[in-house]
């Protein structure tokens, strides 16, 4: 991995909160924005496919017996092992393919993953946690996607109550309560740090 002493390395933009908050709405947003010149971070997992989930688009899709093969051969920036045997990680050589095309990198992952690449990148990341209006607000988010057990939403929501306690820890704070407002919010300080 660079260290950040070539001129030509891209801004690392993370973008962390607990499921539900609308984080993966304001990165699509962005990625459509010119102007940033993002790439997408995508993500490898050994969790299963969700619906139309496409491997190498969506996340890479390991199994975890490949994934921790990958890590005893520091493969990865970061991982984290979210829960039992569910492994999730940003691979060095993904950063490395986008700083290649010469753009910035933005990232939509969890609340540890992203304070990790923060801290390797202290200045190079803008490490952003975008935080639901409430941990009510986001148990509704969550039932309406419809993709989870109930049992799956509930640890998610137990999740999200130690996640926001990692807010302060980031760069900068985005409640979204109005979307509009959000993605405003996002574009207008993504584009002061990549132009600074």
């Amino acid at each position: 991995m660079a260290t950040g002493q070539d001129k030509k390395q891209g801004k690392l933009i993370v973008f962390s909160a607990p499921s539900g908050s609308g984080k993966t709405t304001i990165v699509r947003h962005l990625l459509g924005l010119k102007d940033l010149n993002l790439e997408f971070s995508i993500s490898a997992t050994s969790r299963e496919k969700r619906g139309t989930e496409e491997h190498g688009k969506d996340y890479y899709f390991l199994s975890a017996k490949e994934f921790k093969s990958k890590i005893k051969n520091d493969e990865f920036l970061e991982w984290e092992e979210v829960y039992r045997d569910n492994f999730y990680g940003t691979l060095k050589t993904e950063v490395e393919r986008i700083w290649a095309l010469g753009k910035n990198v933005i990232f939509d992952i969890d609340v540890s993953g992203g304070l990790r690449i923060k801290r390797k990148f202290p200045k190079e990341t803008l490490a952003i946690f975008v935080k639901p209006p409430s941990v009510d607000e986001l148990k509704i988010r969550l039932k309406k996607r419809k993709t989870e057990s109930e049992d799956k939403i509930n640890m998610r929501v137990a999740k999200a109550s130690a996640e926001l306690a990692t807010a302060p820890l980031f760069d900068t704070i985005i409640i979204n309560d109005n979307l509009d407002h959000a993605l405003e919010e996002a574009h207008e300080k993504v584009s002061d740090f990549i132009n600074s």
